[in-house]
């Protein structure tokens, strides 16, 4: 199992014991933003925290010259360890469902979960979606900006890449360092033709690009690029349109890619040459892939109407249980309610009434129901940000009186966030916007303005997080997994 860099020695420790791990292979320090972060430090933490038992060796790979603890007769370092080592390791072979490997979700739906994955099934297809989706080519070079502490990182920087042959850039770091136009840089220098990336790094370089002209993608030499990937959440249609148009010189076709942790590789995804794009659609399913929209009751709802995301067959890649909780397994992705045989991805959905092609409205718990209407989460935060003075925006619901729920929207202006009399005058600006965008019902009763929005290291918006604020309750949930936790206290003020 493979734990994310960015995680404080608490998560670790959890996944740790979970796992019932016997080693841990942590680099001394990691390099981010220019500075040395200590990653042997956090295991030593975690360690120490207790109920890690199982653990009878670290090995450390020493990334930088700089000293760490060690602790004899546990910790060895790599490159000592490897001198000593056999150059020649015969291959192990398993069954096709030997577990391959468990990584653990992020933590931003509660207790993380060990999803486990198989040897077989999963690099089947981590190799086909390689070669259908980004029209793998020998001749390419491909980038995908993910970290490998997550599934995008597992299946297409590591297996996926592997087992196509793929050359790739391999990148360690943030985009921001040491200036924004970093991505835009490496693609020009290492003639990258196939670039994947998520919504919210497009976003956070929209505004560094809007700000400074010199970290512009259109300073960089960019005519490499073929194919563009989008991964990890819904992109909004103004974000897009972006990529498209200054990434890929409206000539690469985006493939938005919806998939998650436990599908082990793309699902929905336009085929690139093949499928007409529309901005904000994930299109259609990848062959096999029986994907539909149901009822509560599992019942299909007719094209233009929202429902659940289920897939209704097995394909190679599923998720095979839940490491040590099959109860859980079964519970959360095959609930009796839609049959016990049904996936169910926790995802809202709608087809489109004249092509059926797929839209991924949000999480089933950040579908809002205002006065009878629902409406996806993800349609308001794109009125959002479709406004000119928009970066980002989060968008929950809380309990109302008159209505059910009442919207709540915490927005990232691209300038300074304002205060007072202004901020009030931009807050009514930006709820009529979306009453023209979407219609008065989904017009924001309340708007918060922050300098950022409360992620994960991942870069995943921490939206129980801001449910809890938008009803004013203190915040008594898990935040170690927050980059930025002190932004919650700001973003409770109102206007």
């Amino acid at each position: 199992s493979v734990v994310f860099g960015g995680f404080p020695a608490k998560s670790l420790q959890e996944r740790t014991q979970d796992a019932g791990a016997v080693a841990v292979i942590p680099a001394n320090y990691q390099l981010r933003g220019g500075k040395e972060l200590p990653l042997k430090a956090i295991v030593d933490e975690g360690i120490a925290m207790g109920g890690c038992e199982s653990i009878k060796n670290v090995v450390v790979y020493q990334r930088t010259p700089t000293a760490c603890n060690m602790v004899a007769g546990r910790d060895r370092l790599m490159h000592e360890v490897m001198d000593q080592a056999n150059p020649v390791c015969a291959p192990e072979f398993v069954g096709a469902e030997h577990p391959l490997f468990v990584l653990y979700t992020s933590g931003s739906t509660g207790k993380p979960k060990g999803v486990q994955h198989s040897t077989g099934g999963y690099l089947l297809w981590a190799k086909l979606t390689m070669d259908w989706t980004f029209d793998l080519q020998p001749s390419d070079v491909f980038w995908c900006t993910a970290d490998i502490g997550w599934i995008t990182g597992h299946t297409y920087i590591t297996y996926g890449p592997l087992a196509a042959g793929a050359t790739q850039v391999v990148f360690e770091g943030i985009p921001t360092y040491p200036n924004a136009g970093r991505f835009w840089q490496m693609i020009e220098k290492h003639k990258v033709s196939i670039f994947y990336t998520a919504p919210t790094a497009i976003r956070s370089l929209i505004k560094a690009a809007d700000a400074d002209a010199a970290v512009h993608p259109d300073r960089s030499d960019l005519s490499s690029l073929r194919i563009l990937g989008s991964v990890g959440e819904p992109i909004n249609p103004e974000a897009w349109m972006w990529y498209y148009k200054h990434i890929g010189h409206e000539r690469c076709p985006v493939v938005d890619t919806f998939w998650q942790t436990e599908t082990g590789g793309h699902m929905i995804t336009p085929l690139p040459g093949a499928t007409p794009l529309v901005p904000g659609s994930c299109t259609l399913p990848l062959p096999g892939i029986m994907a539909a929209i149901v009822d509560e009751t599992g019942n299909d709802v007719p094209n233009g109407s929202g429902g659940l995301l289920v897939v209704k067959r097995p394909w190679p890649s599923m998720i095979r249980t839940i490491w040590n909780d099959p109860e859980r397994f079964k519970k959360a992705y095959f609930p009796e309610e839609l049959g016990g045989t049904t996936y169910l991805a926790g995802d809202g959905a709608v087809r489109n009434i004249d092509n059926g092609y797929f839209r991924i409205t949000g999480r089933i718990d950040d579908v809002l129901n205002v006065s009878g209407h629902r409406m996806g989460t993800m349609e308001i935060e794109s009125a959002l940000v479709a406004h000119p003075m928009v970066a980002e925006a989060a968008v929950v619901g809380r309990p109302d009186d008159l209505t059910g729920e009442a919207i709540v929207a915490f927005v990232v202006l691209k300038r300074s966030r304002p205060e007072g009399d202004e901020g009030k005058a931009i807050a009514k600006e930006l709820r009529d916007w979306v009453g023209k965008q979407i219609g008065p019902i989904a017009k924001p009763k309340d708007i918060r303005f922050g300098d950022n929005l409360p992620k994960t290291r991942s870069g995943k918006i921490m939206r129980r997080l801001l449910r809890g604020v938008a009803k004013g309750e203190a915040v008594t949930q898990d935040t170690s997994t927050l980059e930025n936790p002190a932004i919650l206290e700001q973003l409770a003020q109102n206007l």
